[in-house]
């Protein structure tokens, strides 16, 4: 990949197989939100972004500074998705898969938001996960360029449940406080997952209230880059159960995560 700083913006070139979109709109993350001109905007570690993809480029409104510090990494610039690819096409079903929806990077997002966003999407639709995570944001986070930020465990920790009735977020509620106190006060410890293997991780997330195996999953994926973590929803069961009958494939082993991704958007696009 080429990359090109400019004065305001940074320019990708020869970016093979990473899609803006996809990556952002493919259900790991909430609130990125494309307008009518097709430039991508989404509020990350409090920094706005506004982001286009052509057939030859991808422009990043961002500086030099915060490219380098904050956005490479959490699109996972660096990452080799190509070869990753190549190897999942070993197998019959994920070789369809990456071919029909080639593109997707892991989103590396903060391990609260993912945390946070994934309690809230338990039982839920991503219209209404994107609409009570922006009521989240408007009424606890601070405003910035762009929106509002997301706010941090140590805010949220100091509410009730009934606090949050302006997101209207049902029975997530409780589970949300209950997270933000477990995270604030160290009871949960965010740095201790990231540096252990992810077993601890799945055991320490599984501590706060409504936390199962699902939102362990996508938290240890998208939260702390865990790629070996394998999220299953509805969707993937089916997937499992039509595809993969007898378990998942060698050539995924290390990258459960990220074979699963393109798997879940293929069947939920193409079936």
């Amino acid at each position: 990949m080429e990359i090109i700083k400019n004065d305001g913006f940074i320019t990708l070139k020869d970016f093979g197989s990473f899609d803006l979109g996809l990556s952002a709109d493919c259900g790991q993350a909430f609130r990125w939100k494309k307008d009518e001109n097709e430039v991508w905007h989404g509020i990350v570690g409090g920094k706005y972004l506004k982001a286009k993809q052509t057939n030859d480029e991808i422009l990043l409104f961002t500086s030099s500074e915060d490219f380098d510090t904050l956005w490479k990494d959490y699109f996972d610039i660096e990452t080799d998705y190509t070869a990753i690819c190549q190897n999942l096409s070993a197998d019959e079903n994920l070789g369809k898969a990456v071919t029909r929806c080639p593109g997707i990077h892991i989103l590396k997002q903060e391990p609260w938001e993912a945390l946070c966003s994934f309690i809230i999407s338990q039982n839920n639709n991503i219209p209404r996960i994107k609409g009570i995570i922006e009521r989240l944001c408007e009424n606890f986070g601070n405003e910035i360029e762009g929106g509002f930020t997301f706010p941090d465990a140590a805010t949220l920790a100091k509410l009730e449940p009934e606090d949050l009735a302006p997101l209207r977020a049902g029975f997530r509620a409780k589970y949300i406080i209950d997270a933000a106190r477990k995270v604030s006060n160290g009871e949960v410890d965010f740095d201790k997952i990231k540096n252990s293997p992810i077993e601890f991780g799945r055991e320490e997330l599984q501590k706060i209230c409504g936390v199962g195996a699902k939102v362990a999953e996508c938290t240890l994926l998208y939260g702390f880059y865990k790629v070996d973590a394998f999220p299953i929803d509805v969707w993937v069961k089916r997937i499992m159960a039509e595809m993969y009958p007898n378990g998942f494939p060698e050539c995924a082993n290390g990258v459960k995560g990220i074979a699963q991704q393109y798997l879940f958007h293929w069947r939920r696009t193409y079936f």
